[in-house]
């Protein structure tokens, strides 16, 4: 089963995320792959992740990894992938073709995956080019999961709709 969860920053998606990775996972401890590089000293990021990680720490076994997540992707196991847009930030140097032939391979495992993702579509386009180009693959990455999901989920408010 994979699911999408998307929302705009501090909508709740993580949260809700988390809570359907529990219930997926039913007997199973899942693991949560934390994908933010942590190497920039960002002190409220580190708030952010201190935060993510207080919640989870007792509930998920925890991954960090900035790259290559299908390497470590077991088909018989559950994963919270939070988030998608980290990933990609991580990978935004590389070309299109790329970072989607990576993100096919997540899709096409057999495992349980719930996917976060930012919502950056609703803004205007960016005037410089490494931010359109996030933006743009930003659209596509969530399109592309949308398309292999099973469920997608809207987060505002921390309030869900199912799209899908």
């Amino acid at each position: 089963m994979k699911i999408l969860y998307i929302g705009g920053q501090k909508s709740g998606k993580s949260y809700l995320a988390e809570k359907c990775v529990l219930k997926l996972s039913k007997y199973k401890k899942p693991y949560y792959i934390a994908t933010y590089d942590n190497s920039y000293g960002d002190k409220s990021m580190q708030k952010r992740i201190d935060n993510h990680h207080k919640r989870r720490v007792e509930k998920f076994k925890t991954i960090e990894r900035i790259k290559s997540l299908d390497k470590i992707i077991n088909n018989d196991d559950t994963y919270l992938i939070d988030c998608l847009s980290m990933w990609l930030l991580n990978h935004i140097a590389l070309s299109k073709k790329k970072i989607l032939k990576e993100l096919k391979k997540l899709l096409d495992t057999s495992a349980n995956i719930v996917f976060v993702l930012n919502d950056v579509s609703s803004g205007v386009i960016p005037l410089d080019k490494l931010s359109r180009k996030y933006v743009d693959m930003s659209g596509i990455l969530g399109q592309m999961v949308a398309k292999k999901s099973n469920k997608v989920i809207k987060v505002e408010y921390g309030l869900q709709t199912r799209l899908k």
